[in-house]
């Protein structure tokens, strides 16, 4: 047995003795892929396991989650910090190999994937990060981005939809450094591909402007070596590598059925694979010392990689030492000081101003100072305020026809900030994912509220990983008005306040907007979605009311009544809170002492100090109105047993915004009738 076959071997019976060991797991992807992730890993990935974060490494992603034992076999025996006990220890609890590979679990691990195609999509941000930073750093002999973003993906992440949405965009940018390798071995979870999966693959990528090239032994590792060759060689197009896998290779019963997806072998099984390999039998997780030593290299060759690169660092910093600060800046998110001078502040306007449109023009002025504000809509950006002006188109260089109907203005070119997605919002958020990732950039992207239904699967890792990014998602109630029950959302604010780690803000005027754009910015422990309405709303008067500084705490006192206490309080979000405060005044009048709450974030209250919230709500007040052009669902926390919510828990309606409002009690003198009836006045 050659070198090259014992360390094949030795990645699919790590793999196999894993997935027994936990007898849990799926060993019969790594198994078949084996060969084609030791060519990548071994021959062309940049990477240096004693630092797996160099800014200068390749990126690798496994779309294909379910064969975490490939990736775990993989680090431990290239030697990241990842110990032979963790290997034994797959999928239990508090290891660092669970079921599928986990973002921030695992040294090496570049993103956490699982949910089919996310990885597809998010390795096509992480290649559009690379052209962005080669585009605004490199200077003629001075190359210090120039990386790879490589792939193993399943038929089930090219079954998936977002798979589409993203070749298609990854195909248009011509993103000539991303390269991904098919596992084709024609198996899924339930049963052969041919009873579902039976289109021309190659064919479809060609089509999406991939250069695509098959192998047809996926066991012929010089095959292989030649394809990934191609593939770097081809700077215009990114790469499909179908490559011909058998999954559960080398197990006498099992290999090529669908049996060794998703379950272990079982003892005779693995033994009988192990005969039949020609491996020992004893002990479990056997690495010969001949395969280590060849993996290991790895140490000294990612060492020399980042040195040289390095090298050429140091060699920019003395020709470049502007842009050596920049970039510096940029990848630990450092702003200047004055990066939000320029933030407007809207005076007091009864007429007002959509939040939308106050968030179009903060998020400009930060854009001016924040060069790493990077992101676009899905193919809605007059509607949704999110082009940021005179920051170019992020498109292909030599793109013929530069002068294009909704094309931002300013350079057209992989410097570009505007990233035009096209109707893809499945692929828009796993893309964003990507992006932040890379490191160094802080996406935001954008749709109507209704439409995070598409993103929901990217938005939930997000929040798992806990990405720095922006959500912008506008026509946020049934005040939309004439598009009718499609396109209100009723339940999506429920559904996002749902999910652990993402911060849902929904400001009440524009400047709420622009004060939940600075903590957008700021914050860095998972993704914040903004929560825009279509409609004008009041500029408040911060004179007569709490400064709009507050929404800092998540909700705060924004109107109260002269005694110490009030008789009722009022709760409301967003284009709700001018009609508490028209209630509030109408009461007050009839001498009703009221409090009006604008709470614009739950999760930011929840982080403040029990004695905070308590000052805001004080427990010793139960009469309480919620008042929210959405799903109540949630709210008896904040009003409790004695509380009314005033919301929409049905379906809306097509009609001008103001009479769909009318009609479903959203309104002052609804707000009046039900804290009169809580009050039994």
């Amino acid at each position: 047995m050659n070198v090259h076959t014992l360390c094949i071997n030795t990645i699919r019976m790590l793999s196999v003795d894993m997935v027994e060991e936990a007898n849990s797991g799926h060993p019969g992807m790594p198994m078949g892929a084996a060969p084609m992730a030791y060519v990548l890993w071994t021959r062309f990935l940049k990477h240096n396991p004693e630092n797996p974060k160099w800014h200068g490494r390749d990126r690798f992603v496994l779309s294909a989650g379910h064969g975490s034992a490939l990736l775990y076999s993989l680090l431990h025996l290239t030697g990241y910090d990842l110990s032979i006990e963790e290997i034994k220890r797959f999928r239990q609890w508090g290891s660092k190999t669970p079921g599928h590979i986990e973002y921030g679990d695992t040294p090496g691990v570049e993103c956490t994937t699982g949910p089919l195609g996310q990885g597809f999509g998010m390795a096509v941000g992480m290649a559009i990060a690379e052209r962005f930073f080669a585009a605004k750093f490199n200077k003629p002999g001075h190359e210090i981005v120039n990386h790879f973003t490589y792939a193993i993906v399943s038929d089930g992440d090219l079954m998936e939809g977002i798979a589409s949405e993203a070749a298609s965009l990854a195909g248009h940018f011509k993103l000539g450094k991303l390269i991904y390798l098919y596992d084709n071995n024609h198996i899924s979870l339930s049963g052969e591909t041919k009873l579902t999966f039976t289109e021309d693959v190659c064919k479809r990528f060609e089509a999406y402007g991939w250069h695509v090239q098959n192998v047809e032994d996926g066991n012929d590792i010089e095959a292989v070596s030649r394809a990934i060759k191609n593939a770097q060689e081809e700077t215009e197009r990114p790469s499909l590598i179908s490559v011909r896998t058998h999954i559960g290779y080398g197990s006498p019963h099992k290999q090529d059925t669908f049996e060794v997806h998703g379950s272990p072998l079982g003892p005779d099984e693995a033994t009988a694979t192990k005969k039949n390999l020609g491996w020992p039998l004893e002990p479990k997780f056997y690495i010969p010392e001949e395969a280590l030593a060849q993996f290991r290299k790895a140490i000294d060759i990612g060492a020399r990689l980042e040195s040289e690169w390095k090298e050429k660092f140091y060699s920019y910093r003395k020709t470049y030492p502007e842009l050596v600060s920049e970039w510096n800046n940029v990848m630990n998110f450092k702003f200047p000081d004055t990066w939000d001078k320029d933030i407007p502040v809207f005076p007091p306007d009864p007429k007002g101003i959509a939040t939308r449109a106050a968030s179009g023009q903060t998020m400009n002025a930060i854009a001016n100072h924040i060069p790493s504000l990077i992101g676009g809509s899905a193919d809605l950006n007059p509607s949704t305020n999110t082009e940021l002006k005179g920051k170019g188109n992020f498109q292909f260089p030599d793109s013929a026809d530069k002068k294009v109907q909704g094309a931002s203005t300013g350079e057209w070119g992989y410097m570009g900030a505007n990233i035009a997605y096209g109707v893809r919002e499945h692929a828009m958020g796993a893309i964003s994912n990507g992006m932040a990732l890379h490191g160094g950039l802080i996406p935001f992207s954008s749709t109507f509220l209704i439409f995070s239904d598409y993103m929901r699967p990217a938005i939930r890792l997000a929040a798992l990983m806990k990405l720095h990014l922006i959500y912008v998602f506008t026509h946020d109630s049934i005040a939309l008005g004439e598009d009718g029950p499609t396109h209100q959302p009723v339940e999506h604010l429920a559904s996002l306040r749902a999910m652990p780690n993402l911060t849902v803000i929904r400001p009440c005027d524009a400047n709420e907007a622009v004060e939940a754009w600075k903590i957008a910015i700021a914050h860095r422990d998972g993704p914040v979605a903004l929560i825009l309405t279509r409609q004008k709303v009041p500029v408040i008067d911060r004179q007569k009311y709490k400064s709009a500084s507050e929404l800092v705490m998540g909700a705060y006192v924004i109107a109260d009544c002269s005694t110490c206490m009030p008789e009722i309080i009022l709760i409301a979000t967003g284009s709700e809170v001018h009609v508490a405060l028209a209630a509030y005044e109408k009461l007050n009048a009839e001498y009703i002492d009221v409090r009006v709450v604008s709470m614009p974030s739950w999760e930011l209250f929840e982080r403040q100090p029990k004695e905070y919230r308590d000052a805001v709500l004080p427990p010793q007040v139960r009469k309480r109105v919620a008042i929210e052009a959405g799903s109540t669902h949630g709210w008896h926390k904040y009003i409790g047993l004695d509380g009314i919510a005033i919301g929409v828990d049905h379906f809306g309606a097509s009609a001008p915004g103001e009479i769909v409002l009318e009609k479903f009690g959203i309104t002052t003198e609804n707000v009046i009738n039900k804290a009169k009836e809580l009050l039994g006045k």
